[in-house]
């Protein structure tokens, strides 16, 4: 008789002691259903409330989940990998030598070694599954029956050439790459053919954010509608009833539309994107990347500094040509500050610049670093999310040329336009990205406008 995922969750020989409490039972019902087991009556009652759907007749292909922070989902990530890489047999389906791999990718690498810890404490708690172990790292563990559980960052040029047996996409709402404006999108399209083989299925979960993306998309086409995807939502106590009232409630006073995404459940409704693909396709060259000094023209820089770790340290360049912009080059270096800032130096003097505006980032530091090259910098009058709304009637229309760089061209389309209670707008990058190039850019056309203030448009 084969284990279901019921089983793993309240015998007691299995995971029942970790699984099988009342806290649980919201997670049982929707797993149950999820691979098609008949529910008693309470768990068809959290099974309505989560999904909108009837009892389930048959296992579903995808599972699509918004839940709030706190509501268990790392830890059911982790007992989705071990039940079906160390209960379901794959063998008959595997050629010579090929293991059937679940994959759990998550946002970054804090998230991954999470549900990692979570993975291994949970094979190591059990006699049973731990003699199936024969090699465990940082990132892997291999199973006894051709099976292995993986752990990795979000990234689809890792996921392809696998068989897998599950695919575990852990808070997809938050994946961020600037290598692509759609990351989620990108990956989720790499691993469906992984899965064809064995017929694995895809589990994506995550606290909500905003109104696009893969989460979305499957909520709004999938939710409380009969299909294999199964898409489900819930606040986070409704799924973890041990989590503090208090800790809710205290962040529901402090933003409450942050609060009913974080810990209800919900999509964010003031939080839109601040330009779209379209816009920026219209004003970006196809090449070249970088465009030669021309002594026709009079360049300006803006200058994004940083002070080491994950932000670069950026620098545009650029001309007037009537009454548009040219961006002629965006450079991002990362490093010890100095030596950027000498390599900077140099770049803006082969540009016959000898003056430029910088971000406000570290006081009179960048300032006073670059007057030993020979530069003179003054921050910028404005703040990073005003030179973006003055910048975005710019791009829309089409005052602007821009270099065909990916990493500026992702951050531009990765900005958000917030929206407080007092009804004031900011915008900015999204939780885990990065706009140092697109801040370089928008504020070399406020650095433009105020040096040519009577140049046309600039």
């Amino acid at each position: 008789m084969s284990v279901t995922i019921r089983d793993t969750m309240t015998d007691s020989a299995l995971f029942g002691n970790q699984f099988s409490g009342d806290s649980w039972s919201a997670w049982r019902a929707l797993l149950a259903g999820f691979y098609g087991l008949e529910l008693d009556e309470a768990e068809q009652e959290h099974w309505q409330s989560l999904t909108g759907r009837t009892e389930p007749t048959q296992p579903h292909d995808e599972l699509w989940l918004a839940v709030g922070r706190r509501g268990g989902k790392s830890q059911c990530a982790a007992l989705l990998a071990v039940y079906e890489a160390a209960f379901r047999d794959h063998t008959d389906k595997l050629s010579p030598g090929e293991v059937a791999t679940v994959a759990v990718l998550a946002a970054d690498r804090k998230q991954a070694r999470t549900v990692f810890r979570y993975v291994s404490g949970l094979l190591r708690s059990n006699p049973m599954t731990e003699q199936l172990i024969i090699r465990e790292d940082k990132e892997a563990i291999e199973l006894a029956n051709r099976t292995a559980i993986e752990i990795t960052t979000a990234s689809f040029r890792a996921t392809r050439g696998y068989t897998f047996a599950m695919v575990i996409a852990d808070e997809i709402a938050f994946w961020r790459s600037e290598d692509s404006a759609n990351p989620d999108s990108e990956i989720i399209a790499a691993v469906r053919p992984g899965l064809a083989t064995l017929g694995g299925p895809l589990v994506a979960l995550s606290s909500p954010y905003a109104r696009r993306g893969e989460l979305w998309e499957h909520y709004r086409k999938h939710y409380a509608q009969e299909s294999s995807i199964l898409v489900a939502q819930a606040s986070s106590r409704y799924m973890n009833p041990g989590l503090p009232e208090r800790v809710v409630s205290e962040a529901y006073e402090r933003d409450p539309e942050s609060a009913k995404a974080e810990y209800g459940g919900e999509f964010r409704t003031d939080v839109e994107s601040f330009v779209t693909r379209e816009v920026l396709e219209a004003c970006t060259r196809p090449n070249p990347l970088e465009a030669p000094r021309d002594s026709d023209h009079t360049y300006h820089a803006f200058i994004d500094p940083a002070g080491g770790g994950a932000d670069e340290f950026c620098v545009s360049i650029g001309h007037v040509e009537g009454n548009r912009l040219a961006v002629d080059l965006v450079r991002g270096r990362k490093g010890q500050p100095a030596s950027i800032t000498a390599e900077f130096a140099d770049l803006l003097k082969e540009y016959g610049i000898r003056k430029a505006q910088s971000d406000r980032y570290g006081g009179d530091w960048p300032r006073d670093e670059f007057h030993r090259h020979g530069i003179t910098v003054e921050p910028a009058g404005r703040a990073k999310s005003e030179l973006y709304g003055d910048f975005l009637a710019v791009l829309n229309s089409e005052r602007v040329e821009l270099p065909p760089d990916t990493v500026m061209f992702n951050q531009f389309l990765n900005l958000e336009r917030r929206t407080s209670r007092g009804g004031r707008d900011s915008i900015d990058h999204g939780p885990g990205g990065h706009d140092d190039r697109a801040n370089a850019v928008a504020g070399l056309g406020a650095a433009v406008r105020q040096t040519r203030p009577k140049a046309g448009a600039w």
